[in-house]
């Protein structure tokens, strides 16, 4: 908002005007909260900056400003801002709205949207920590320091890190912030949270020539002569010289050039090097540069698309004359990828910014390969492997300019675009776009479509196998489609077989959990150097493990479920809430050693199959292999390279990866993906297998799928194989239609958590009758039990609300809502429940 600074009264003296700020604290408040701003701080106080406050008696937050005016707050004294931390915003408009509507849609604060949104870099509280800056040279500091902070440095060289509570305790003052800013201005501290890693900045050890020999030519020339009797030397300095051309530029040498260019190069001595250094002609020094280096110079190459996706493309255009979201809808291997690099080139020509969202953290890896070459360090990566550093760089990338492409997976659409003019959702069916747990609970492909409708600009949806509410969008109209239904070049669908493991299992043909038919087709691939990926969607060694003389079956302590067996670490784990034990040697209950693994993971997989093919190696990609930063692109390295020969993974290899050299997936067990009590389960399956057998044969060689199943007959099967999406799709609209359940519906889900089981039920079964006494046109289910029923020791009760499209107000049936559980926790016996609401749930 424009906000008044100045005015003037009738005798034109200058007045001073009170400004109050609203400001939106990173915590679950339901209301904004008013601060006073000091008069010196009126002219450098904006929306969308970050300010320091005092929340509570001793808190000390950072927060964001959402609106400055001159109204006082109602009911309550407002304090003073401590400090303003920004000069200019680092919260755009457009990102204040859509927070605003996150946090009014999902039913959830707009402070756990900000404390979702903002990278834990830009969040400072009582307990951020400083510590001194990687270059900081405390005898021979390049600024003068004030006796406070000589007490700062002097306490950080002794104790590494300091709390700002620890700060304030030091110096014995309230208001030390200025000070803490002064430091940092200086370079003489850096901030970090305490719950993130500590800032290491990239550092890049250089080298120069002492200034004494670049700027005087005689005692340049005289050192050549020196080093004529030490040959090694000289060439050290020809090489250096040769780099950094000093004599046509005598500023070159002030950047130097890296110390490994010259350290790696095999025809000079590192001893000669270090020679120099240690006579002083060399100068050693440190700089820290950014992560994501910029070269606006490098053009974008040349990039043909085939007939086929420049038919898709140009379709595509054209829709978005008139449609402001299309669906592409591509089989696997079709080339849609292409499609989207072609449109971001027209995006940037026309000077807009392109939000490129996928799934996965695994998609990335590969993907962010293949755009860089095309778009070079004009493209922001932005994912929660990154550090948390790295995500600050690419947040001030985009403010700044520097990024005009920005790839990531769901909390990429937080990120401070101003001029987006597309965004692409790949595999936009996929569940991992939504956020579980914390809250906001949200959708990234419904927050990118209407953050697409801020910004004015255009949304492509893609997937292989769409969402049925998607498809039936486009299908009536209110989007465009576009259909791609042959493969990229010579590639061809692949080739799916069932394999029946009941009838195997009777016949003895299986081995341990391979059909005999897959087994000998791993071996007939793996001797044509071709590779295989194995999809089982259960991550550990066993789902449980059970006492064969009593049935004793470990439970988590914590939740209503058996404890998983992860063989490599010889343990016992919850994969709720993250509780884990020693694997016994005996059963507690009877003392048996009779201890049996039952079902089988991606690590059992893995570890019987290197049993099997002692030969092949055998590479298993899950979420307990791929916990590290560079773990995904160190396997798909490997993979891509064929250093590994077979992939055993989880949902992670069903996704977008692209292996030219892959003839075979198998499907350990079809089964357990379809028989879940969800309305979406026969949809969810569908997608899966065609999904991952869409990673076969995609570069001319024809590819073989083989599922295995106890239930061949299955319905699901057949669409599978015929690759008939229609089929899938007109079953389940009939059956939404039938049943009442999306997109035809609207749906809520309510869940009630409390520590005692009988409250529980009663506060479940209160606020269901509320919710029926209060939304008479629609249809209240439950409560129920969920299939788990107590999670990290809450016990659980679900309550779903449909809510009727036509003859519903979303917005007004979400106050009833809301309504209805502030009145049951104003029972003082349900005071201490706890109730999550989800919006849309998938």
């Amino acid at each position: 908002m424009s906000q008044p600074l100045l005015f003037q009264s009738s005798d034109q003296a200058t007045e001073r005007i009170t400004l109050f700020a609203d400001v939106i604290l990173p915590l679950p408040l339901p209301k904004l909260y008013t601060y006073r701003v000091p008069f010196d701080m009126n002219d450098d106080i904006f929306v969308g900056t970050r300010v320091i406050v005092q929340f509570g008696a001793k808190k000390i937050l950072s927060c964001i400003v959402a609106d400055v005016h001159e109204t006082p707050p109602a009911g309550y004294q407002a304090k003073y801002i401590l400090e303003i931390i920004d000069e200019k915003p680092v919260v755009t408009p457009q990102q204040l709205k859509i927070f605003n509507w996150i946090a009014e849609y999902y039913m959830c604060t707009i402070g756990e949207v900000i404390n979702a949104a903002l990278p834990s870099a830009l969040k400072l509280s009582s307990e951020s920590r400083i510590q001194l800056h990687p270059q900081f040279n405390a005898e021979y500091p390049v600024y003068p320091l004030s006796p406070a902070e000589e007490k700062i440095v002097f306490a950080l060289g002794q104790n590494k890190t300091l709390t700002f509570t620890e700060v304030g305790n030091l110096l014995q003052i309230n208001h030390f912030h200025k000070i803490i800013k002064s430091l940092i201005q200086k370079e003489v501290i850096i901030i970090f949270e305490e719950i993130a890693d500590k800032y290491t900045p990239k550092v890049v050890k250089k080298l120069r020539l002492s200034p004494n020999f670049v700027h005087e030519a005689e005692m340049l020339e005289e050192l050549m002569n020196q080093l004529a009797v030490r040959p090694k030397q000289l060439d050290v300095v020809l090489h250096y010289l040769q780099k950094v051309p000093v004599h046509q530029n005598v500023h070159l040498n002030e950047k130097g050039v890296d110390k490994n260019i010259l350290t790696s190069n095999p025809h000079l001595s590192l001893s000669s090097i270090n020679a120099l250094i240690k006579k002083g002609i060399l100068e050693q020094f440190e700089t820290i540069v950014s992560r994501f280096p910029v070269d606006d110079t490098k053009p974008i190459p040349a990039f043909n698309l085939s007939e086929h996706q420049i038919a898709a493309r140009d379709e595509i255009l054209n829709l978005f004359g008139s449609k402001d979201i299309v669906l592409l809808h591509g089989i696997t291997g079709s080339g849609k990828t292409e499609v989207y690099i072609d449109l971001i080139k027209k995006a940037m020509e026309g000077g807009g910014q392109v939000l490129y969202l996928l799934p996965e953290i695994a998609l990335t890896a590969q993907i962010v390969t293949r755009l860089i070459k095309v778009f070079g360090n004009r493209l922001g990566v932005y994912h929660s492997k990154f550090s948390d550093n790295e995500r600050v760089e690419v947040w001030n990338g985009i403010l700044s300019g520097r990024f005009s492409v920005v790839i990531g997976v769901r909390s990429a659409i937080f990120l401070p675009f101003y001029n987006l003019s597309l965004i692409i959702v790949d595999e936009e069916h996929e569940s991992s776009y939504k956020q579980y747990e914390p809250a906001p609970r949200y959708n990234a492909r419904e927050v990118a479509l209407m953050l697409a409708t801020y910004h004015k600009c255009k949304t492509l949806l893609g997937s292989a196998t769409p969402a049925v509410e998607t498809y039936y969008n486009a299908k009536t109209g209110r989007w465009g489609l576009v259909t791609m239904n042959k493969r990229f070049g010579q590639a061809g669908l692949p080739d799916i077989e069932l394999v029946d493991t009941r009838r195997e299992s009777q016949k003895k043909t299986m081995h341990s959990h391979f059909s005999q038919k897959l087994l000998a087709m791993i071996e007939s691939k793996l001797k044509k150097e071709e590779q295989v990926i194995l999809f089982q969607n259960r991550r550990g060694y066993a789902p449980y493990i059970n006492c064969h003389d009593c049935d004793w079956i470990p439970k988590c302590k914590n939740c209503a479920v058996s404890l998983s067996y992860h063989k490599y670490n010889r343990e016992l784990r919850c994969h709720y809430c993250g509780y884990h034990e020693t694997m016994p040697h005996e059963c507690p209950a009877c003392g048996s050693a009779m201890i049996k693994t039952v079902g089988f993971g991606t690590e059992k997989i893995e570890d019987e199959l290197k049993l099997l093919l002692p030969e092949a190696n055998i590479q298993r990609m899950d979420l307990d292999t791929t916990r590290s930063k560079n773990s995904y692109q160190q396997i798909i390295a490997d993979f891509e390279a064929n250093n590994t020969n077979v992939l055993v993974g989880t949902q992670m290899v069903t996704k977008g990866l692209d292996f030219e050299n892959v003839s075979l997936v198998g499907i350990i067990n079809a089964d357990s993906i379809i028989n879940y009590p969800d309305y979406r389960a026969h949809e969810r399956a569908y997608q899966m297998f065609v999904q991952v057998s869409g990673r076969a044969g995609r570069k001319g060689k024809k590819g073989l799928v083989i599922i295995q199943t106890g239930n061949p007959s299955q319905g699901i099967f057949q669409k599978v194989m015929e690759n008939d999406y229609m089929a899938l799709y007109e079953h389940e609209i009939q059956e939404r239609r039938k049943f009442n359940f999306p997109p035809f519906m609207r749906v809520i889900k309510v869940t009630v958590k409390h520590v005692d089981e009988k409250l529980n039920e009663q506060a479940a079964a209160l606020l269901a009758k509320e919710f029926t006494d209060r939304l008479p046109n629609n249809q209240v289910l439950g409560p129920e039990v969920p299939y788990i029923f107590k999670i990290r020791n809450y016990f659980l009760s679900e309550i779903h609300i449909k809510l009727d499209r036509e003859h519903t107000s979303l917005k007004s049936a979400k106050l009833v809502i809301a309504d209805a559980i502030n009145q049951i926790k104003f029972n003082k016996d349900f005071r201490n429940i706890r109730v999550v609401v989800d919006v849309d749930p998938v």
